[in-house]
């Protein structure tokens, strides 16, 4: 990896799930009543939707985290919670058309596991109460090692969940410390074993580099142990470092992170054994096993992101329950109330919850597809003269990118390069015309290095 090119594009990036980025959505939001018909709409145009489920509680703080979270022990909080969502949810069930499928359901956190079995359980229930799931429907949900019970298994196995997403981030004993996130080899090769048995066919784990007194060696110990378990994907992220947005990250100081060029030597020395053991690199930070969907995706040209990530299934509507979660209708997004308190008070009322959103016009979708097309495919092809005057902008943006061999264009049509790959968010950036007008500062994106 050239180290002059890391410390030149270390820059505050996007992560781009989205576009436009939530910081440069235009300000104010739309009705109620036009969410309500954006949302009608796009689940006509393809009669599935996606769903993600937001649950926010965790009984302790890991300070790597940047997720809207709500720390506690206490579980009194669970009941009123999945109550709130089954009524938001009947909120959009009672608009959605009646041949309507949920095709993929994630549920993050937060810590879904938090929520006891039973709770899952009703929470699952009112759900296909509502409305029903496809045959061919992908449930997933998001795990931590150290609290997932047989019981927690067997309850989402038994409503259709056959996958699964470890938190595992770290295994080096100095740096689960430090972000206050124990679990051993033993306890996360337990779980995976056992939802293997259940019959969880598909397993993935979390990991993050650039966490605090990480090194190349002890990354290398952290992949090696990953490899002997063996899950069927892994996300290797990079570590937001947003400290004035999460107070918990300055449990430890910006001297004891590794940055720019050793930053980057993390991933790519995990990356090196993964795909040496037969892991493939998918998109930007995802690796997969042969036969997984997400590199069959991946390979067949049908890779999706949204506001979940990478995905195999790209539907015209996710709709985002709970606290923070972002909803997308194709033409216009919404994000939920940021607390509890005041998201459960729009519910209590009967009233749609989001407090922010944005209506994209045509410059936003096609700077979209585009944007979508570099993150899933490395590649986007254009008109010569019939793009708007924002995408031109952000070709004589990517000059500079294509000097540097990063990127080519040719024949209207632009490729990442080999190179290039570790430099997805700022390839994309050259087209982010409303962060390039509105400028909203450094203190708002993680490092993209």
């Amino acid at each position: 990896m050239n180290s002059s090119l890391i410390r030149k594009y270390d820059v505050a990036a996007p992560r781009y799930t989205s576009y436009p980025t939530v910081p440069c959505w235009n300000a104010g939001k739309p009705s109620e009543e036009q969410w309500r018909m954006a949302v009608k709409e796009a689940a006509q145009r393809d009669g599935s939707i996606s769903l993600y489920i937001h649950l926010p509680f965790c009984e302790s703080l890991c300070t790597y985290c940047a997720c809207n979270t709500r720390i506690t022990k206490n579980h009194a909080v669970e009941e009123p919670y999945i109550e709130n969502i089954l009524r938001e949810w009947k909120m959009y069930a009672d608009i959605l058309p009646e041949e309507v499928e949920i095709s993929e359901l994630h549920l993050g956190g937060g810590t879904p596991t938090f929520f006891s079995p039973q709770h899952l359980d009703r929470l699952m229930s009112g759900l296909k109460k509502e409305i029903r799931f496809s045959a061919g429907a992908s449930l997933s949900f998001e795990a931590h090692p150290a609290n997932t019970t047989t019981a927690h298994l067997e309850t989402l196995f038994r409503h259709g969940f056959r996958r699964m997403s470890l938190g595992v981030q770290d295994f080096n004993p100095t740096v689960q410390k430090l972000i206050n996130r124990m679990q051993s080899e033993a306890q996360v090769s337990s779980v995976t074993n056992l939802a293997r048995i259940i019959g969880y066919t598909s397993v993935n784990f979390d990991l993050i580099y650039g966490l605090p007194k990480q090194t190349e060696e002890s990354i290398a110990e952290t992949i090696k142990t990953v490899i002997r378990i063996r899950p069927d994907r892994i996300a290797f992220y990079s570590y937001a470092h947003v400290p004035w947005m999460k107070p918990g990250q300055r449990a430890y100081s910006e001297a004891d992170l590794p940055e720019g060029e050793k930053k980057r030597a993390l991933y790519e020395k995990g990356r090196a054994l993964l795909e040496k053991s037969g892991y493939s690199e998918i998109g930007m930070d995802h690796f997969a096993l042969p036969g997984d969907e997400l590199l069959h995706a991946a390979v067949s040209g049908t890779l999706h992101r949204n506001f979940m990530g990478y995905t195999e299934k790209a539907t015209s509507l996710l709709i985002g329950l709970g606290v923070s979660a972002i909803s997308d209708a194709g033409t216009m997004f919404v994000q939920n109330e940021k607390t509890v308190e005041a998201w459960s008070l729009h519910i209590g009322k009967n009233e749609m919850p989001f407090f922010k959103g944005h209506v994209l016009d045509y410059e936003d979708l096609v700077l979209r597809k585009h944007i979508s097309e570099i993150m899933c495919a490395g590649e986007t092809a254009f008109s010569a003269n019939g793009e708007p005057a924002a995408f031109y902008e952000g070709l004589e943006r990517l000059k500079e990118l294509v000097a540097d061999k990063l990127v080519r264009v040719k024949n209207n049509k632009i490729t990442v390069t080999k190179s290039g790959k570790a430099f997805l968010r700022n390839i994309c950036m050259c087209f982010d015309a409303r962060l390039h007008r509105n400028r909203p500062g450094d203190k708002v994106y993680s490092k993209s290095a």
